[in-house]
Order: C-alpha cells, then structure tokens, then sequence
C-alpha cells in the first residue's frame, strides 16, 4: 500500500531522491515497500529492460556496447536507532552545516545516497558507451546466506554477467579496492549448575571463557599489503552471553567472535588460522564470506580508477565486490559518504558528496 502511494522522481537532484528513499524505511526484512518504488520508477523508462527478483530488481540497457558495466547497490538498512533524539532516523531531514547541505537519516551513507546516484543514472543515460546493468537488492545488512544479491546469482546468473562491477558502497569518492573477509563463530564452554551459596558444588561455564578472552585481548591483527593496498584485520568478540539468575553458577556460557580477515587468506586459510588460536576449543561457524583481491590491474578497473583520478585505497569491511569477485567479474567500491558514518547514530551525507559521485561515474558512462 505505500508503495502505490510512492512514486519516486528519478529527474530529481540526486541528493533529494536521496531523502525520497531515506523516507521509505527498509531495514532488511522490509525491503518491499522500496523494491516496489524503485521497479516502478524503472519501468517508466523505455530504453531499460526490468527484472524483478524476490525484493531485488534488475534494470538492463541492451545497446550492443562492446563492454557491459554493473552498478550495484543494496536496499536495506540496519535498523533504526534506538538512542532518544538521534538524527540518522526516518524520515531524513536537512541541515546546514559549514556551509554545505547535510542529509541525515538512516541509510543516508550505507547507502542509499549511492542508490540514489544509481536511480539518477538510470533515467538520465539513455545512450551511455557502455551497457549498464542496475542492479538493487535485498538483505545485505544480515547474515550471508539472506543475501539478495547471493539469490540473484542462482537464479539469474546471466543478469550478473559484466566487464566490470562498481559497488556504490560508501568511500567518500575515492576508489576502494578489494575487501576483507569476514567471519564469524561462537565459543561455548559448560559447567555444571549450583546455588550460588554452594558455588563449590558446581563449575562455572562463564569462568571457563576466560581463556578465550584472554587470547582475544593478547591477539595481534595483521596489517597485509595485497597488490599495493595495505589490508588491517580485526578479531574481536562481539557478543557473550551467560547465566540465568542472580544466585545460580551459569552451567553454559558462549561468545561470539568476528574475524576480519585480509584478502591473500581463503576462507578456509582464515579458518584454520582462528584454529590455532582457540586450541582446544570447538568452534560453532556462523557466517562466512570471502575476502576479494583488489583486481586493480584489469584493464576495465584501471580505467575507472584513471577516470576518478584519486588514489586508491583498500576496503576493510566487507562487501559484495567479493561475489562480484567469485563470478570472475572485477569489482571496486566507490560511493558517497563517509564510510565511517554507516550504522551510528548521526548517520549523514552531504548533497555534494552524492551529486560528485553521480557526475564521475556519467562522465565515465559516456566518455
């Protein structure tokens, strides 16, 4: 129903259809209302072909270029932020600050500027040089196995096929290379319960993690150069849980762990490393996506990194450039917004940063 009653204005200032998505809130698992928005906007136009796929949808230029180019951006969000007066929420709103237009919302810079940026370029490049695939998807802010992007490729493998793929991920406007792995797993240990007041009856699971905590706060991240980009990894634990009441010793106790791994580790490299850092531990995977290499030496990554023509730097998160990577396509970030911004707070982008990124990328389009 808010869809039909949604209709986006892809001739708009790119920075205004930036607050139009913002206003459609879609954190993952909500995606449909914006999915219907964004597939009608597409379909208005003529010289594009549409796909839709669960809540992931495909735009096509058919031209017979000589290369095809994707540009990809995802449609969801984290979720809302629960701090009382916080600014990066929905809907957006604007803000003057030294003298630059500031738009705040959720999914201002990770990334609905950059799909703003895709949307614009859509509508306005009826004959670009080279063909382009716009594609939007769902379910990247959750675990792998979700992904709407993942979907895509095994349902429609051929909409994915290109020269070349630009992920419209935040970088503040310079080329980001590559990315980090990322892995996560939990550690469980067990005990036995007992009352409090008899705590020598019983074992405590929680006591137990201390190894494990140990060896976390002792770990040493690596920093890799990987084809001229310098890589950081991080291992860190990023929840724990334990205990059931005030007076009982915890008989089970976990923590989970996040690695994120640099690009010359395969995932099962990665894998085997945070083995033989947790020995004697079992290790219960959760998540797993693969690092990607920069790939900064094809011809068709090249070319885009001369035509932005700023240095580039290497991506630490992780992002979908490493699907684009498994299908044998080199991909780069590059998008709006500091990347640093994505998930707080005061998430923020300024109408410059989106308006600079959409006249790079059709300058490259057509050049």
């Amino acid at each position: 129903m808010l869809a039909a009653m949604t209709a986006l204005d892809l001739a708009a200032d790119p920075a205004d259809l930036t607050a139009a998505l913002i206003d459609l809130e879609s954190v993952s698992g909500r995606e449909g209302p914006l999915a219907d928005a964004v597939e009608a906007a597409l379909r208005r136009l003529p010289h594009l072909t549409v796909h839709r796929d669960g809540d992931a949808v495909v735009a096509r230029t058919g031209l017979g270029r000589a290369e095809r180019v994707v540009l990809a951006g995802h449609l969801d969000t984290v979720p809302l932020p629960s701090t009382p007066g916080a600014r990066g929420t929905v809907p957006s709103s604007w803000s003057e600050e030294d003298g630059r237009r500031v738009l705040y919302g959720r999914g201002a810079t990770d990334m609905k500027g950059g799909v703003a940026v895709q949307l614009a370029l859509a509508a306005a490049l009826q004959e670009p040089r080279r063909d382009v695939t716009y594609v939007f998807y769902d379910h990247e802010e959750v675990e792998a196995s979700a992904s709407g992007l993942g979907r895509l490729r095994r349902n429609a493998p051929h909409l994915l096929e290109a020269d070349f793929a630009v992920l419209l991920e935040p970088t503040d406007g310079t080329v980001e290379g590559g990315c980090n792995g990322t892995m996560r797993f939990r550690i469980t240990t067990r005990g036995r319960a007992a009352h409090s007041g008899r705590s020598w009856i019983g074992e405590n699971a929680i006591h137990k993690q201390a190894d494990v905590l140990a060896r976390l706060a002792a770990y040493e991240p690596r920093t890799v150069a990987v084809e001229g980009l310098e890589y950081r990894e991080g291992l860190n634990a990023i929840r724990i849980r334990g205990g059931v009441a005030g007076n009982v010793v915890p008989d089970e106790a976990s923590v989970e762990i996040n690695y994120r791994f640099a690009p010359d580790r395969t995932p099962e490299e990665a894998l085997d490393h945070v083995r033989e850092i947790f020995p004697g531990h079992e290790l219960e995977l959760t998540d797993l996506s693969p690092a990607a290499r920069p790939g900064l030496d094809r011809p068709a990554a090249a070319a885009f990194v001369a035509a932005v023509g700023q240095e580039p730097k290497p991506k630490y998160g992780w992002t979908d450039v490493a699907r684009f990577s498994e299908m044998g396509v080199p991909a780069v970030n590059f998008g709006p917004g500091d990347a640093l911004l994505a998930h707080t707070d005061d998430e923020h982008v300024s109408a410059d940063a989106v308006r600079a990124c959409y006249r790079a990328l059709a300058a490259w389009l057509t050049d």
